[in-house]
């Protein structure tokens, strides 16, 4: 790769690495909803439907937006994304005490402004750089969403606190609609602004001209054709295990915290953040080197321990003992959306990779809007979450056993299908 062709790979990565870190206030949802009001009366299968139908949204809203990044390119992709998540918070923020105002703002708009802005994100990168880095650069890129609410969660702790003012019985309540329109106005700044910075490598372009093409996959394996292969099934089963520990804690890590942490809860959905980007990109080195179903295998028997370790301290465990478990139940959450992308790429070819990994995505939306939700509705009718880790163990056991049925496929002598152009 020519030094030129490398300082703008990694522009385009560091771009796609900053409008991660914007739209990742999804994972800061659990910050969020602990400024809505006693007086709104939201239960807790309420205060997870905006998260729950984001989740869903953002994945759904991958499959129009890779094939558009495919297409056209990611640059108007990406500055969409950024005016819609924008557009969803302050809607968000005018919406009172109205379930379907966040549902629809946070949720809908929101959600699609991530994923139009996640999917232009990661594909112009590793466009740029050597299948032999393919993990590390997706890694790197998506860790930004991961890390976001390092800086969202107390930001957002400290926006609702400047906000508060006595609503009309003199209670004084968080400001939870002023700190939704103040993030709506900087992400729509911050994603539109450094969308301009995205783009794909111009035609022919190879990133390791020495390297000897595969004969794995296709080189640009369609849709239709992703979806008539068990390995794609296999991917997806997968990928909703890995998702469902992560997206169903992340929501309600600040609630976690509380007794150990008191006051100081937010760290807990940081030190997950941390964990969840520092997953990603360990993740990606170590599957460019061990392969990517051994990784995977991995990473579902540690987040399966970590979850039982969880479910044993209740989140009573005094905090140096309930730090490193956040730690690892992001980290192993955060490896699989390094690994998958990789995974599309290698099973299913570079050339339809924004489409192809936008509908493999529909797995992380299913698990983000089905386990959230089932959490709060088990606490609501059980008055505790046990069931749900149970539930997620057993989903995490499944994916660990898939990881040897997908290395036996990737193994098989498969027959390489022209594509036509």
């Amino acid at each position: 790769m020519a030094e030129a062709d490398k300082d703008r790979g990694v522009a385009v990565a560091a771009a796609g690495t900053g409008i991660n870190l914007a739209l990742g206030i999804l994972y800061a949802w659990s910050v969020l909803k602990g400024g809505i009001p006693a007086a709104w009366h939201w239960t807790d299968a309420d205060k997870a439907l905006p998260y729950s139908v984001a989740c869903l949204v953002f994945a759904m809203a991958m499959i129009p937006a890779g094939a558009l990044q495919d297409r056209l390119g990611p640059r108007g992709v990406a500055t969409l994304g950024g005016v819609l998540t924008g557009l969803g918070c302050i809607v968000a923020s005018q919406s009172g005490s109205s379930l379907a105002g966040f549902v629809f703002g946070f949720g809908v708009l929101a959600g699609v402004g991530i994923g139009f802005g996640y999917a232009a994100a990661t594909p112009p990168a590793v466009k740029w750089f050597p299948a032999r880095r393919t993990g590390m650069v997706a890694g790197i890129v998506v860790a930004g969403f991961g890390l976001a609410s390092v800086y969202i969660a107390p930001l957002a702790t400290r926006l609702l606190d400047v906000f508060a003012k006595p609503n009309a019985a003199g209670v004084m309540e968080k400001g939870i609609s002023n700190t939704m329109l103040a993030f709506g106005i900087g992400f729509l700044i911050v994603v539109t602004g450094l969308a301009q910075l995205l783009v794909n490598p111009p035609a022919g372009f190879r990133a390791d001209p020495n390297a000897k093409a595969s004969s794995a996959a296709p080189p640009g394996m369609g849709w239709r054709e992703m979806v008539r292969t068990p390995q794609f099934y296999v991917l997806w089963l997968m990928y909703f295990a890995g998702s469902a520990a992560g997206l169903t804690y992340i929501s309600v890590a600040q609630g976690l915290g509380k007794k150990a942490l008191g006051e100081w809860a937010f760290v807990a959905v940081v030190v997950l953040a941390v964990g969840n980007a520092g997953g990603r990109v360990l993740a990606g080195l170590i599957s460019d080197r061990i392969g990517r179903p051994w990784t995977l295998f991995g990473a579902f028997v540690i987040q399966a321990s970590a979850l039982f370790a969880l479910y044993l301290s209740k989140g009573g465990a005094r905090w140096p003992v309930l730090m490193p478990i956040l730690v690892l139940v992001g980290a192993n959450y955060g490896a699989n959306l390094a690994l998958f992308p990789a995974s599309a790429k290698e099973f299913f070819g570079l050339k339809n990779f924004g489409m192809n990994y936008g509908i493999l995505f529909s797995a992380w939306g299913a698990a983000g809007l089905i386990m959230p939700w089932t959490n709060g509705k088990i606490t609501d009718l059980t008055g505790s979450g046990d069931l749900t880790y149970f539930i997620i163990i057993g989903l995490l056991a499944v994916g660990a056993a898939l990881t040897f049925v997908s290395r036996r496929l990737a193994a098989a002598p498969r027959e390489v299908v022209a594509v036509p152009t």
